[in-house]
């Protein structure tokens, strides 16, 4: 059979319509340097050199306090664990009455037995309305009020990390 004539293939055929698509091109967002960011905060960070614990303690981050006529030298151990921690109290799930007479008696008892250093655990308030620790400052004012308490820190990571404090005792 003979191929058709292109004329007699095209008669009575009408071609397709454009489609109606929109052809968009993807514009992608400009680079963000994180990396450069973090390089550089950290050299500002390391610039700006140690902070003291008074304005450790402004910016939320740690609490710490060594009572006038002791060394700094005594924090410094206090935070890397030196002293042996004796005993400990937990104060999660109580209210902050409970927890202000459950530190006083707990540090009456320590005294009592003579202990050199105790944990208190205040938590990290994640059980808290806000997600932030309610008992943490509360806990700082009452030990700065108590005679018996020489120093105290954050405890480290092994002991509670930022929700708990190594409080150092007179003996």
């Amino acid at each position: 059979m003979p191929a058709p004539d292109e004329e007699d293939w095209r008669n009575g055929v009408e071609p397709l319509a454009e489609p109606r698509r929109v052809t968009r091109t993807r514009v992608r967002p400009a680079a963000v340097p994180r990396e450069t960011w973090r390089d550089e905060r950290a050299a500002l960070s390391e610039s700006l050199g140690p902070i003291s614990a008074e304005q450790s303690l402004e910016s939320g981050d740690e609490l710490a306090f060594v009572r006038n006529g002791y060394s700094p030298a005594m924090l410094r151990k206090l935070r890397r664990g030196h002293w042996v921690v004796e005993d400990s109290v937990d104060l999660h799930g109580l209210n902050r009455a409970q927890a202000a007479t459950a530190v006083r008696e707990f540090l009456r008892s320590a005294r009592a037995r003579r202990l050199g250093c105790v944990r208190i655990v205040h938590g990290k308030g994640l059980g808290s309305r806000n997600r932030e620790p309610v008992l943490k400052k509360k806990v700082y004012h009452w030990l700065k009020l108590r005679d018996e308490v020489l120093a105290f820190a954050q405890a480290p990571a092994a002991h509670g990390g930022a929700g708990a404090l190594l409080v150092l005792l007179k003996t």
